[in-house]
Protein backbone atom coordinates (compact mmCIF):
# COMPACT_ATOMS: atom_id res chain seq x y z
CA UNK A 1 0.00 0.00 0.00
CA UNK A 2 1.75 3.15 -1.26
CA UNK A 3 -1.07 5.69 -0.84
CA UNK A 4 -3.95 6.24 1.56
CA UNK A 5 -6.80 8.73 1.34
CA UNK A 6 -8.18 9.65 4.74
CA UNK A 7 -10.69 11.96 6.32
CA UNK A 8 -10.24 13.65 9.67
CA UNK A 9 -13.58 14.50 11.29
CA UNK A 10 -14.32 17.53 13.46
CA UNK A 11 -15.80 17.41 16.95
CA UNK A 12 -18.17 19.60 18.91
CA UNK A 13 -18.58 19.82 22.68
CA UNK A 14 -22.16 19.12 23.72
CA UNK A 15 -21.05 19.99 27.23
CA UNK A 16 -17.87 21.52 28.63
CA UNK A 17 -17.18 22.08 32.30
CA UNK A 18 -13.96 23.11 34.02
CA UNK A 19 -13.66 21.77 37.56
CA UNK A 20 -10.40 23.27 38.76
CA UNK A 21 -6.92 24.42 37.86
CA UNK A 22 -4.34 21.74 38.63
CA UNK A 23 -0.95 22.31 40.21
CA UNK A 24 0.77 21.46 36.91
CA UNK A 25 -1.04 24.36 35.22
CA UNK A 26 -3.55 22.22 33.32
CA UNK A 27 -7.26 22.41 34.00
CA UNK A 28 -9.40 19.51 35.17
CA UNK A 29 -12.29 19.25 32.73
CA UNK A 30 -15.44 17.26 32.14
CA UNK A 31 -16.75 17.27 28.57
CA UNK A 32 -19.14 15.43 26.33
CA UNK A 33 -17.57 15.16 22.88
CA UNK A 34 -19.36 14.39 19.62
CA UNK A 35 -17.99 13.79 16.13
CA UNK A 36 -19.70 15.48 13.19
CA UNK A 37 -19.51 14.94 9.42
CA UNK A 38 -17.28 17.92 8.70
CA UNK A 39 -13.77 16.85 7.86
CA UNK A 40 -10.35 17.56 6.37
CA UNK A 41 -8.93 15.45 3.55
CA UNK A 42 -5.53 13.84 3.94
CA UNK A 43 -3.48 11.87 1.41
CA UNK A 44 -0.49 9.85 2.67
CA UNK A 45 2.13 8.63 0.18
CA UNK A 46 5.22 6.55 0.74
CA UNK A 47 8.43 8.14 -0.53
CA UNK A 48 11.94 6.70 -0.76
CA UNK A 49 13.76 9.63 0.84
CA UNK A 50 13.79 9.35 4.66
CA UNK A 51 11.85 12.53 5.40
CA UNK A 52 8.39 13.88 6.17
CA UNK A 53 6.92 16.26 3.61
CA UNK A 54 3.80 18.25 4.48
CA UNK A 55 1.74 20.30 2.01
CA UNK A 56 -1.44 22.20 2.92
CA UNK A 57 -4.01 24.33 1.13
CA UNK A 58 -3.70 27.18 3.67
CA UNK A 59 -0.68 29.44 3.39
CA UNK A 60 -0.56 30.24 7.10
CA UNK A 61 -0.34 26.64 8.33
CA UNK A 62 3.13 25.29 9.17
CA UNK A 63 4.48 22.55 6.92
CA UNK A 64 7.18 21.40 9.33
CA UNK A 65 7.48 19.92 12.82
CA UNK A 66 5.07 22.54 14.15
CA UNK A 67 2.19 20.82 12.36
CA UNK A 68 0.54 18.00 14.32
CA UNK A 69 0.39 15.75 11.22
CA UNK A 70 4.18 15.95 11.01
CA UNK A 71 4.48 15.10 14.71
CA UNK A 72 2.15 12.11 14.32
CA UNK A 73 4.13 10.70 11.41
CA UNK A 74 7.46 11.27 13.15
CA UNK A 75 6.29 9.62 16.35
CA UNK A 76 5.61 6.31 14.56
CA UNK A 77 8.55 6.57 12.17
CA UNK A 78 10.98 7.03 15.05
CA UNK A 79 9.48 4.34 17.26
CA UNK A 80 9.32 1.67 14.54
CA UNK A 81 12.42 2.81 12.61
CA UNK A 82 10.43 2.99 9.40
CA UNK A 83 12.59 3.04 6.28
CA UNK A 84 11.92 5.73 3.72
CA UNK A 85 9.54 8.59 4.35
CA UNK A 86 6.04 9.91 3.88
CA UNK A 87 4.43 12.79 2.00
CA UNK A 88 1.32 14.28 3.62
CA UNK A 89 -1.14 16.36 1.60
CA UNK A 90 -3.55 18.11 3.98
CA UNK A 91 -6.66 19.86 2.65
CA UNK A 92 -8.30 21.84 5.44
CA UNK A 93 -12.07 22.38 5.72
CA UNK A 94 -12.48 22.30 9.51
CA UNK A 95 -12.07 25.86 10.85
CA UNK A 96 -8.57 26.37 12.24
CA UNK A 97 -8.00 27.16 15.94
CA UNK A 98 -11.75 27.20 16.42
CA UNK A 99 -12.63 24.70 19.17
CA UNK A 100 -13.31 21.79 16.80
CA UNK A 101 -10.11 19.73 17.27
CA UNK A 102 -9.16 20.02 13.60
CA UNK A 103 -5.42 19.68 14.19
CA UNK A 104 -5.90 16.82 16.65
CA UNK A 105 -8.17 14.99 14.22
CA UNK A 106 -5.61 15.42 11.43
CA UNK A 107 -2.95 13.89 13.69
CA UNK A 108 -5.27 11.01 14.61
CA UNK A 109 -5.93 10.27 10.94
CA UNK A 110 -2.19 10.20 10.21
CA UNK A 111 -1.60 7.81 13.11
CA UNK A 112 -4.33 5.55 11.75
CA UNK A 113 -3.01 5.79 8.19
CA UNK A 114 0.62 5.18 9.07
CA UNK A 115 -0.39 2.18 11.16
CA UNK A 116 -2.19 0.59 8.23
CA UNK A 117 0.18 1.66 5.48
CA UNK A 118 3.26 0.29 7.26
CA UNK A 119 1.40 -2.66 8.85
CA UNK A 120 2.47 -1.74 12.38
CA UNK A 121 -0.46 -3.76 13.82
CA UNK A 122 -1.17 -1.29 16.63
CA UNK A 123 -4.60 -1.60 18.25
CA UNK A 124 -6.86 1.40 18.65
CA UNK A 125 -5.92 1.56 22.35
CA UNK A 126 -2.23 1.61 21.43
CA UNK A 127 -2.81 4.40 18.92
CA UNK A 128 -4.67 6.38 21.56
CA UNK A 129 -1.82 5.92 24.05
CA UNK A 130 0.59 7.37 21.51
CA UNK A 131 -1.81 10.10 20.48
CA UNK A 132 -1.90 11.70 23.93
CA UNK A 133 1.81 12.49 23.49
CA UNK A 134 0.78 14.83 20.67
CA UNK A 135 -2.25 16.42 22.32
CA UNK A 136 -5.02 15.77 24.84
CA UNK A 137 -7.74 15.64 22.14
CA UNK A 138 -5.91 13.19 19.88
CA UNK A 139 -7.00 9.98 21.70
CA UNK A 140 -10.65 11.04 21.35
CA UNK A 141 -10.11 11.83 17.67
CA UNK A 142 -8.71 8.32 17.17
CA UNK A 143 -11.78 6.83 18.88
CA UNK A 144 -14.47 9.28 17.68
CA UNK A 145 -18.22 9.03 18.26
CA UNK A 146 -19.88 10.12 21.52
CA UNK A 147 -17.74 10.17 24.65
CA UNK A 148 -17.32 11.62 28.12
CA UNK A 149 -13.85 13.15 28.50
CA UNK A 150 -12.30 13.81 31.90
CA UNK A 151 -8.89 14.67 33.37
CA UNK A 152 -7.29 17.05 30.87
CA UNK A 153 -9.50 15.46 28.22
CA UNK A 154 -7.60 12.21 27.78
CA UNK A 155 -9.69 10.00 30.11
CA UNK A 156 -12.47 8.73 27.86
CA UNK A 157 -15.69 6.84 28.50
CA UNK A 158 -17.73 5.69 25.50
CA UNK A 159 -21.36 6.88 25.51
CA UNK A 160 -24.25 5.57 23.39
CA UNK A 161 -24.59 7.08 19.90
CA UNK A 162 -25.97 10.60 19.70
CA UNK A 163 -29.45 10.90 18.13
CA UNK A 164 -29.22 12.05 14.51
CA UNK A 165 -29.90 15.69 13.70
CA UNK A 166 -28.62 18.49 11.49
CA UNK A 167 -25.70 20.52 12.80
CA UNK A 168 -25.15 24.11 11.69
CA UNK A 169 -21.57 25.28 12.24
CA UNK A 170 -20.46 28.92 11.99
CA UNK A 171 -17.05 30.41 12.68
CA UNK A 172 -16.92 34.21 12.90
CA UNK A 173 -13.89 36.01 11.38
CA UNK A 174 -12.08 36.36 14.70
CA UNK A 175 -9.35 34.46 16.53
CA UNK A 176 -9.65 33.44 20.16
CA UNK A 177 -6.68 32.46 22.29
CA UNK A 178 -7.36 29.30 24.30
CA UNK A 179 -4.70 30.43 26.77
CA UNK A 180 -6.49 33.76 27.24
CA UNK A 181 -9.84 32.04 27.85
CA UNK A 182 -8.52 29.64 30.49
CA UNK A 183 -6.39 32.28 32.21
CA UNK A 184 -9.42 34.54 32.57
CA UNK A 185 -11.87 31.86 33.66
CA UNK A 186 -13.12 32.65 37.15
CA UNK A 187 -14.17 29.52 39.02
CA UNK A 188 -16.01 30.47 42.19
CA UNK A 189 -19.33 29.96 43.93
CA UNK A 190 -21.11 32.02 41.28
CA UNK A 191 -19.85 29.97 38.33
CA UNK A 192 -22.69 28.41 36.35
CA UNK A 193 -21.61 24.83 35.68
CA UNK A 194 -23.46 22.71 33.08
CA UNK A 195 -25.23 19.60 34.37
CA UNK A 196 -23.01 16.97 32.78
CA UNK A 197 -24.75 14.06 34.53
CA UNK A 198 -28.12 15.11 33.09
CA UNK A 199 -26.56 15.53 29.66
CA UNK A 200 -25.04 12.04 29.76
CA UNK A 201 -28.39 10.62 30.92
CA UNK A 202 -30.17 12.31 28.00
CA UNK A 203 -27.69 10.75 25.58
CA UNK A 204 -28.21 7.32 27.10
CA UNK A 205 -31.98 7.82 26.75
CA UNK A 206 -31.64 9.01 23.14
CA UNK A 207 -33.48 12.22 24.08
CA UNK A 208 -32.44 14.93 21.60
CA UNK A 209 -34.66 17.57 23.23
CA UNK A 210 -33.10 16.81 26.62
CA UNK A 211 -29.59 16.92 25.17
CA UNK A 212 -30.26 20.35 23.69
CA UNK A 213 -31.75 21.59 26.97
CA UNK A 214 -28.72 20.48 29.00
CA UNK A 215 -26.01 21.72 26.63
CA UNK A 216 -23.61 24.10 28.33
CA UNK A 217 -20.09 25.51 28.06
CA UNK A 218 -18.54 27.20 31.08
CA UNK A 219 -15.94 28.91 28.84
CA UNK A 220 -18.66 31.08 27.27
CA UNK A 221 -18.50 33.18 30.45
CA UNK A 222 -15.11 34.44 29.28
CA UNK A 223 -15.35 34.34 25.50
CA UNK A 224 -18.77 35.91 24.88
CA UNK A 225 -18.17 39.15 26.87
CA UNK A 226 -14.97 39.64 24.87
CA UNK A 227 -16.41 38.58 21.51
CA UNK A 228 -20.14 39.52 21.35
CA UNK A 229 -20.49 38.15 17.79
CA UNK A 230 -20.57 34.65 19.33
CA UNK A 231 -23.76 35.56 21.20
CA UNK A 232 -25.18 37.08 18.00
CA UNK A 233 -24.65 33.84 16.09
CA UNK A 234 -26.16 31.78 18.91
CA UNK A 235 -29.22 34.04 18.96
CA UNK A 236 -29.58 33.83 15.18
CA UNK A 237 -29.51 30.02 15.28
CA UNK A 238 -32.01 29.74 18.14
CA UNK A 239 -34.35 32.29 16.55
CA UNK A 240 -34.01 30.32 13.33
CA UNK A 241 -35.30 27.12 14.88
CA UNK A 242 -32.30 25.47 16.54
CA UNK A 243 -33.13 23.30 19.55
CA UNK A 244 -30.14 25.03 21.12
CA UNK A 245 -26.85 26.64 20.07
CA UNK A 246 -23.52 26.83 21.84
CA UNK A 247 -19.87 27.69 21.44
CA UNK A 248 -17.62 24.66 20.87
CA UNK A 249 -14.47 24.38 22.98
CA UNK A 250 -12.86 27.73 23.72
CA UNK A 251 -14.42 29.13 20.56
CA UNK A 252 -15.08 31.05 18.51
CA UNK A 253 -17.05 28.45 16.49
CA UNK A 254 -20.77 28.19 17.29
CA UNK A 255 -22.93 25.18 16.47
CA UNK A 256 -26.69 24.67 16.55
CA UNK A 257 -28.70 21.44 16.64
CA UNK A 258 -31.73 21.29 14.33
CA UNK A 259 -34.41 18.66 13.90
CA UNK A 260 -35.83 20.43 10.83
CA UNK A 261 -33.41 20.51 7.87
CA UNK A 262 -35.37 23.26 6.12
CA UNK A 263 -35.07 25.55 9.14
CA UNK A 264 -31.36 24.70 9.39
CA UNK A 265 -30.80 25.71 5.76
CA UNK A 266 -32.71 28.95 6.25
CA UNK A 267 -30.66 29.79 9.36
CA UNK A 268 -27.51 28.97 7.43
CA UNK A 269 -28.40 31.42 4.66
CA UNK A 270 -29.35 34.14 7.14
CA UNK A 271 -26.03 33.91 9.01
CA UNK A 272 -24.17 34.10 5.71
CA UNK A 273 -26.30 37.01 4.55
CA UNK A 274 -25.56 39.01 7.69
CA UNK A 275 -21.83 38.21 7.36
CA UNK A 276 -21.69 37.04 10.95
CA UNK A 277 -19.40 34.15 10.04
CA UNK A 278 -16.78 33.58 7.35
CA UNK A 279 -17.09 29.80 7.42
CA UNK A 280 -20.58 28.31 7.60
CA UNK A 281 -21.30 24.59 7.22
CA UNK A 282 -24.47 22.53 7.43
CA UNK A 283 -23.70 18.94 8.30
CA UNK A 284 -24.91 16.15 10.60
CA UNK A 285 -23.94 13.87 13.47
CA UNK A 286 -21.35 11.14 12.92
CA UNK A 287 -21.61 7.97 15.02
CA UNK A 288 -19.17 5.07 14.86
CA UNK A 289 -20.67 2.09 12.96
CA UNK A 290 -19.83 -0.19 15.90
CA UNK A 291 -20.88 2.20 18.67
CA UNK A 292 -22.23 0.41 21.73
CA UNK A 293 -22.59 1.64 25.34
CA UNK A 294 -21.06 -1.60 26.60
CA UNK A 295 -17.88 -1.40 24.60
CA UNK A 296 -14.87 0.49 25.91
CA UNK A 297 -12.34 2.37 23.85
CA UNK A 298 -9.78 -0.33 24.48
CA UNK A 299 -12.02 -3.12 23.21
CA UNK A 300 -12.68 -1.77 19.72
CA UNK A 301 -10.18 -3.04 17.16
CA UNK A 302 -8.59 -0.68 14.68
CA UNK A 303 -9.70 -2.87 11.76
CA UNK A 304 -13.34 -1.97 12.43
CA UNK A 305 -12.43 1.60 11.53
CA UNK A 306 -11.15 0.82 8.02
CA UNK A 307 -13.93 2.62 6.19
CA UNK A 308 -14.27 5.47 8.68
CA UNK A 309 -11.22 7.32 7.42
CA UNK A 310 -11.88 6.81 3.71
CA UNK A 311 -13.59 9.13 1.27
CA UNK A 312 -13.51 12.83 0.54
CA UNK A 313 -15.89 15.58 1.69
CA UNK A 314 -18.44 16.79 -0.83
CA UNK A 315 -18.48 20.35 0.42
CA UNK A 316 -17.80 23.90 -0.58
CA UNK A 317 -15.66 26.20 1.52
CA UNK A 318 -18.77 27.89 2.90
CA UNK A 319 -21.17 25.06 2.34
CA UNK A 320 -21.50 21.76 4.10
CA UNK A 321 -21.49 18.03 3.71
Amino acid sequence: MFEMRLKALAKINLGLDVLRRREDGYHEVKMVMQTINLYDKIVLRKIKKPEIRVKTNLFYLPENENNLVYQAAKLLMDEFEIEGGVAIDLQKFIPVAAGMAGGSSDAAAVLFGMNRMYRLKLSQKELMERGVKIGADVPYCVMRGTALAEGIGEQLTVLPPMPKCKVLVAKPPISVSTKFVYENLNLDGNTLHPDMEALAADIKAGDLQGIAAHMGNVLESVTIPNYPVIAQIKEEMINGGALNAMMSGSGPTVFGLFQDEKLARQACQKIRGKALARQVYLTDIYNNPTSSPRRTAASKAVDTRKEDFKGSPKMKERGGV
